[in-house]
Order: structure tokens, then sequence, then C-alpha cells
């Protein structure tokens, strides 16, 4: 398969990214409102979808294939309809979440976000992860990575902080931010505040410096985190199994699933 030339020209490909991104986040908020969304489907597995998720996805798709016609390119809403391409060939692909943190969007929260990731084997290289409702967007790729908002309007350089020595800050998931093991490995860390946030906003406070580490006992999928992940790495920091082994991708083809991980600032992951 022929190898598109823009994939080895990772700064023009991330504004092309970051532009396909906030076109589908800005058509999300169509859709969004904050008393909560109304016509909510199923899909096969239980999970809601909407139909901003599908519309936001058509989109990226559409234009990914314009920017980068042969690589092949995995979304949620075409993996649950038995549409994602075999990528066994393919030296790089796309992973897509048009609409990331659902219940967040359903309930009227504005902590969703749009990701993509552009994934070489089986390392994130680039994302973008924006967030609509609060016109905030971060992008990262080799080692830049970046923080823009509708506020300031610039480009901000972003890296994860170095370890505060009056505690920690531990980010958790609105949805899924309890339990017995979780509770029992923060017990490890001198914890100074806990926040939540919903969707790849964990992982993406961990690269801008607000927070130092984001464990998550509980399912996700290679979509949910890559493009978060491609960040954070590009901020200095890293996700890593339990083991601290760097977390990979293209895992398990037929479900897409991630181990149990762990989000860590480059300091904290240094001296863990």
């Amino acid at each position: 398969m022929a190898q598109d030339k823009i994939l080895s020209h990772l700064p023009a490909l991330a504004n092309q990214v970051r532009r396909v991104a906030y076109e589908a986040g800005e058509l999300t908020m169509d859709y969004f409102d904050e008393s909560g969304f109304q016509g909510t489907m199923e899909k096969n597995d239980g999970s809601p979808v909407t139909i901003a998720d599908q519309k936001a996805e058509a989109l990226i798709v559409q234009q990914l294939k314009e920017i980068s016609p042969n690589t092949p390119i995995i979304g949620e809403e075409l993996f649950a309809r038995g549409e994602a391409p075999d990528i066994t060939d393919s030296e790089y692909f796309w992973l897509v979440d048009a609409l990331d943190g659902t219940k967040e969007f359903i309930s009227g929260s504005g902590d969703y976000t749009v990701n993509i990731a552009l994934i070489k084997g089986d390392t994130p290289i680039l994302g973008v992860v924006y967030v609509p409702f609060h016109m905030e967007m971060y992008a990262g790729f080799e080692d830049k990575a970046i923080r823009w908002n509708d506020e300031g309007r610039i480009d901000k350089d972003i890296r994860t902080r170095s370890m505060p020595r009056d505690g920690i800050v531990a980010m958790a998931s609105k949805s899924h931010g309890k339990g017995e093991k979780l509770e029992s490995f923060l017990e490890n860390f001198k914890i100074k505040k806990r926040m939540s946030r919903g969707s790849s906003l964990k992982i993406c406070m961990i690269a801008a410096g607000k927070a130092d580490i984001y464990p998550r006992f509980g399912p996700t999928c290679e979509w949910d985190i890559a493009a978060a992940d491609a960040i954070l790495r590009a901020a200095g920091g890293m996700i890593t199994l339990e083991d601290k082994t760097p977390m990979t991708y293209r895992k398990d083809m037929k479900t897409l699933l991630n181990p149990e991980f762990i989000a860590w600032s480059g300091d904290l992951y240094n001296v863990s």
C-alpha cells in the first residue's frame, strides 16, 4: 500500500487535523443542549450513541480521506457497525473518537471531546483533542505539545509539571472515579487534591501541567485515549500499564479494548 507523503510532515499534518477536529466539534454543538440531549440511541453493546457522534465521525472520516487517502481509519461508530478496515498491512492508521464522553454530552455537560490520533506501528505519534463547549484544543506530536483556546487565540506550549512537594493532583473519571482498587492505588501517593473531569480531558490536564496522575481501573477502548496519549507523550508524560510498560495500540483488533492503565506526568513516572 502506498504511503501518504503528508504523514512524514507532522507539523503540517497537525494543522490540518486541528481544522478537522474544530469543524467536527462545531457540528456537535449544533446538537448540544445544557439541559440534556434528547434522542439518545443504543448500540449493540448497550452503550449510548447520538446523531452528533455519527455526523461528526462521518465528517472526520471524509476529511481524513482527503488528507491521507491511503491511510485506513478506525472510528468508534464505524467499528460498532462492523465497518473497520483491515490494518494488518498498514504501518499507519487513524483512530477516531468523534465524541468522547457521550454520557457527558447527553447530560448537558461540556466535558466531551473530539479525538483524532495517528498511530505508527503500535505508537500514537500525533494527537488532537478539541473541547467544543469550552473552545479549547490540545495537540501533540514529536516533542511539541500545545494548548489553544478561543480567549487568547494563540498556541501555548505545554509540558507536564515538576512533582509538587506538597502533594500531587490526581484525576478521576466523572463516571468511573471510584472503587477499592483505585483507593488502594492512590494510598501509595501523597495526594493534595482530587479532580474529576469527563472524557480525555483528564489526560490533557496532566499534559498541561494541571494534574499529575490519572489511574483508570475500568474498561476503555483505544480510540478513547490514543489522541490524548500522543499529546501527553509530546508533553513529557506517559500512559502505561500497571507494570509501567508503555501503552501500545492495535492490541486486539476484535475489541480494541485497553487494559487498565495509569497516565503519569513525566516527573512522577520517572520517580515512582
